[in-house]
C-alpha cells in the first residue's frame, strides 16, 4: 500500500533577471520532478510564463493549488526570486515548504549574472520566518545531482507523514490492561495538538463480527486461513487458526468502515475470556496488509507505527516491539521482542503458529520467529504532562540467543545513553522498528507537525542535519 503526495511547484522569478533563463531552467525542474514519478500540479496556465513574479499571480495560484488538493508546496527560484509572493501564496496553506534554486553558473564575460538564485533563497527564508510559515530547504544544486532527486524524495516523504497524521483516526479495541498504567494517553490533546482522533470499539462488537465471518465462511475467511497454512507452520486447532482469520478480517472491517489506519488492541486479559485467542497472528497478518496494530492497547504505539510506514511512502512495512533485555555479551546490544505479532513478510524462514510463553500457553494465537536483521531507525512517539517527544535512533541486527514470540537482537550506538532515555520518560518499554533509515524525514516532519520535540539516542543530530541540506 504505498502512498502519493500532491506536490504543488510554484516556480518563481524576478524581473531584474534573465527571464528566459528562468523559464528555461522552470521547464527543466518540471520536467525532471515528472521524470521521478512524482504527482505535480504546476502553474503554467496561470501566465505565459508559468511563473510566479506578479502580485495578480496570487490568488489563482492560492485557488489552483487549493482546487487541486495539494499536499505540500515547492518553491524553485530559477532566478532571483520574488519573496514576498512566495509568503503570500504559502501563507494560504498549512503545508510542508521547500525552498530550492538551480546552483548559479558564473558570471558573463560582461560581469552580468543570469539568475543570483541563492541570493533569493536568503530573501525568501527570512520573510517566510515574518510569515511565520515552517519550510524546508534543499542546498542548490543542479537538477541532475543526485543530491536533488535524493532531497525531494525526502521532502515527499516529509510531507507524507505530516498528511498521515494529521488525517489519523487510531482503531481502539477495548480499554487498556487494567494494570498497564503506562498505556494511559490523553485523547483530548492528541486531539488539539495534532488532530489526532480515537475510535473505540468493545470487545463485544469485535466478538459479533467474528462471529459473523465464522458463520458465513466465506472466501475471504478461507483466503486467510489458506495463507496462514502456507506462510506459517501451525502448531493450534483448525478453531484456533479460523478464529484468528476472523479476528484479522474483523479488524480490518472495522478500520475501514470508521477511516482508521492504525489499530490498538487490548490483547490479554479479558480477550481470552471473551475471544478464547490472543491476537498477536491476526495483528501480525493486518499489519503486513499495511494496517499496523499495537498491542495493549498502546495508542501512541499506534501512533509511532503510522509514523514509520509514513516515512518510507508506505514502502516498508515496521514492526512494533518491546525494549527487552540486554544482550548477554555485547554492551550496546539489546533484545526486541513480543508475543508474536510482528509481519510475517519481516520474519527468517517460516514461523510458528502456536501460543504465547508468558501466558503459560494458554490460548492459541502467537507467532514465534526470527526477525530478519540488517540496519533499522527505532522510533517512539511519546509523552506526558501536556508535552510530546519523538525519540530516535539507529540499530543493527546482531546475532543472539534464541527467545519465544517474535523477536531480534539489536546493538545500537551506546545502551547507556538509551537506557537513560527509556527510565527517565517520557517514553515507555514499547517502540517500533523498520529496516529503513528514516530519521532525517521524521526530524524535519516534526517541524510541521507542532508540539513535538525531536529526541536522538544516537549522537547524530549534525549527521541528520548535513543530510537534509543535501550534504
Amino acid at each position: 500500500m504505498e502512498c502519493k503526495i500532491r506536490l504543488g511547484v510554484v516556480g518563481t522569478r524576478r524581473n531584474i533577471f534573465s527571464r528566459e533563463d528562468a523559464i528555461k531552467y522552470n521547464d527543466i525542474i518540471l520536467d525532471k520532478l515528472k521524470s521521478m514519478n512524482i504527482d505535480i500540479v504546476d502553474i503554467k496556465d496561470i501566465n505565459e510564463e508559468g511563473l510566479l513574479f506578479d502580485e495578480s499571480h496570487v490568488q489563482p495560484i492560492v485557488d489552483k493549488l487549493t482546487s487541486q488538493k495539494v499536499d505540500a508546496l515547492f518553491f524553485p527560484h530559477c532566478n532571483f526570486g520574488t519573496e514576498d509572493l512566495v509568503a503570500k501564496v504559502a501563507k494560504n496553506f498549512n503545508l510542508p515548504v521547500l525552498l530550492w534554486g538551480p546552483k548559479d553558473e558564473s558570471p558573463l564575460e560582461n560581469g552580468a549574472r543570469l539568475r543570483d538564485s541563492q541570493c533569493g533563497l536568503f530573501a525568501t527564508g527570512k520573510i517566510l520566518r515574518r510569515f511565520r510559515v515552517k519550510f524546508s530547504y534543499l542546498t542548490m544544486c543542479d537538477v541532475e545531482d543526485k543530491q536533488f532527486e535524493d532531497g525531494i524524495n525526502r521532502f515527499i516523504a516529509t510531507s507524507n507523514i505530516v498528511k498521515e497524521i494529521r488525517n489519523l483516526t487510531v482503531l481502539q479495541i477495548s480499554t487498556r490492561p487494567a494494570g498497564f498504567w503506562t498505556m494511559m494517553v490523553n485523547e483530548g490533546e492528541l486531539l488539539e495538538k495534532f488532530n489526532i482522533k480515537v475510535h473505540p470499539v468493545t470487545m463485544v462488537d469485535v466478538q459479533k463480527e467474528m462471529n459473523r465471518l465464522v458463520y458465513e465462511n466465506g472466501q475471504e475467511l478461507q483466503d486467510v486461513v489458506n495463507y496462514m497454512k502456507e506462510k506459517m507452520i501451525i502448531n493450534v486447532s483448525e478453531d484456533g487458526v479460523r478464529k484468528t482469520a476472523a479476528l484479522k478480517i474483523a479488524m480490518k472491517n472495522f478500520a475501514n468502515k470508521y477511516g482508521c489506519k492504525a489499530v490498538a488492541i487490548q490483547c490479554w486479559n479479558s480477550m481470552q475470556d471473551a475471544l478464547g485467542i490472543f491476537p498477536c497472528v491476526a495483528n501480525s497478518l493486518l499489519s503486513d496488509d499495511g494496517i499496523p496494530v499495537a498491542c495493549e492497547t498502546d495508542i501512541h504505539g499506534a501512533i509511532t507505527s503510522v509514523i514509520a510506514q509514513a516515512a518510507t511512502m508506505g514502502k516498508v512495512k515496521p514492526f512494533f516491539a518491546d525494549w527487552t533485555v540486554p544482550h548477554p555479551t555485547n554492551p550496546n546490544g539489546e533484545l526486541l521482542q513480543h508475543c508474536g505479532p510482528w509481519p510475517v513478510s519481516l520474519m527468517k524462514g517460516k514461523p510458528s503458529f502456536g501460543a504465547p510463553f508468558a501466558f503459560n500457553h494458554s490460548h492459541p494465537g502467537a507467532l514465534h520467529g526470527e526477525l530478519i536483521g540488517g540496519d533499522m531507525s527505532i522510533i517512539r512517539f511519546d509523552g506526558d504532562n501536556g508535552e510530546y517527544s519523538l525519540l530516535m535512533g539507529h540499530a543493527k541486527g546482531i546475532e543472539g540467543p534464541f527467545n519465544q514470540g517474535t523477536y531480534v537482537w539489536i546493538e545500537v550506538e551506546n545502551l547507556k545513553r538509551l537506557e537513560e532515555k527509556l527510565v527517565c520518560g517520557p517514553y515507555v518499554h514499547h517502540c517500533v522498528g523498520i529496516h529503513a533509515d528514516i530519521l532525517p524525514q521524521i526530524y524535519e516532519a516534526c517541524k510541521y507537525l507542532g508540539y513535538l520535540t525531536p529526541d536522538f539516542y544516537d549522537n547524530i543530530e549534525e549527521k541528520v542535519k548535513e543530510q537534509l541540506r543535501g550534504e
